[in-house]
């Protein structure tokens, strides 16, 4: 199958990636039971055959057996086509999130990711939530460490503040910041997509769609499992999501004029952001993957992202991103250098 799908650099270290990606973590955790490994392996194939190539996973996917997955379907010469990003830092305990960043997690956590992927070397290792207890330098200087013994090409942050990226990036410079950005996400528009432009740090986009958003609108909640996560988000609450609603319908009347899917102009927007902007919609669907793809024909004029972004406010948003039991970027400030005492 030929590639339609464009190339772009992340970041100012070297790392190529195709210009949309792959999320793995709904084919292993969150978004219902595991699917079958069989059909997940035939997705992925599929994806770097269309030439989608840049796939991202985590360590708390499952936990561990989305990284379990990607190593298997990586098998066979599959492995050198693709950029393969995984994440460490965030572990679920006595029913919280817990945040670790300190060296010996750090370097424990990548063994362990290496081990399960069945590879040498991670293309891109992002810290998946910034632990407050210890100073970003001092985790940033592991990761350097592990980049200069080849188990890491290129480092990222997730979920990290403009300070916080600020420090990291005078350690070892920071390749992309993985961040929520979507029509109904741009909170990070302010300060966060700044900084990551001055600094010449790509940004890759997780959850474009909404978390299914905008596919379907409130009618996802209908087609969930029991065990989907997302019933419990503060924005698929009842009150919130008539509320909504209403921004899924006018995006639903733009993308009816431009002749694509709802989901495809939502992605075509975080596309026409620029081109050091990658976005991983998440998938388990091959029709629904092809689909996506299909967002990287979709031309806006300076004129349709105006209208999408009037419509697109906080104000026509009901409900956080999450809830109170998991931090984001807007609480991921770390405690100075100076005090840092190694244990």
């Amino acid at each position: 199958m030929a590639s339609t799908v464009r190339r772009v650099k992340l970041g100012s270290q070297g790392l190529e990636v195709s210009a949309q990606g792959l999320g793995c973590m709904g084919m292993s955790a969150f978004y219902g039971a595991p699917k079958s490994e069989s059909d997940m392996a035939a997705l992925i194939h599929h994806a770097v055959g269309s030439g989608v190539t840049f796939l991202d996973t985590s360590d708390i996917y499952g936990p561990h057996t989305n990284e379990v997955l990607l190593g298997k379907a990586l098998k066979g010469g599959v492995r050198q086509k693709v950029e393969l990003a995984t994440k460490f830092g965030l572990s679920f305990a006595d029913g919280k999130w817990v945040a670790q960043g300190n060296p010996e997690y750090v370097r424990a956590a990548c063994e362990a990711s290496l081990k399960r992927l069945d590879v040498d070397c991670i293309d891109l290792y992002y810290q998946h939530r910034i632990d407050t207890r210890v100073p970003i330098e001092i985790t940033i200087g592991e990761l350097k460490k592990l980049v200069e013994e080849g188990k890491v090409k290129y480092i990222g942050l997730s979920e990290a503040s403009a300070s916080t990226i600020r420090r990291a990036h005078a350690v070892h410079p920071i390749t992309a910041v993985q961040l929520e950005w979507s029509l109904w996400s741009r909170d990070v528009e302010a300060e966060i997509v700044p900084t990551c432009r001055e600094l010449g740090i790509g940004i890759v986009a997780y959850s474009p769609l909404g978390r299914g958003f905008f596919s379907v609108g409130s009618k996802l909640l209908e087609n969930i499992s029991k065990d989907d996560s997302r019933q419990y988000l503060p924005r698929f609450q009842p009150d919130n999501l008539a509320h909504n609603a209403k921004l899924f319908d006018r995006v639903s009347e733009i993308a009816q004029r431009k002749g694509c899917t709802p989901s495809q102009l939502a992605l075509a927007w975080v596309h026409h952001q620029g081109d050091d902007v990658c976005p991983i919609p998440g998938t388990t669907k091959i029709e629904n993957f092809n689909q996506n793809i299909g967002a990287l024909s979709v031309k806006l004029m300076p004129e349709e992202m105006a209208e999408l972004e009037l419509i697109a406010t906080a104000d026509n948003v009901k409900g956080g991103r999450y809830g109170d039991n998991i931090s984001t970027w807007e609480n991921s400030e770390t405690p100075p250098l100076s005090s840092w005492k190694a244990a």
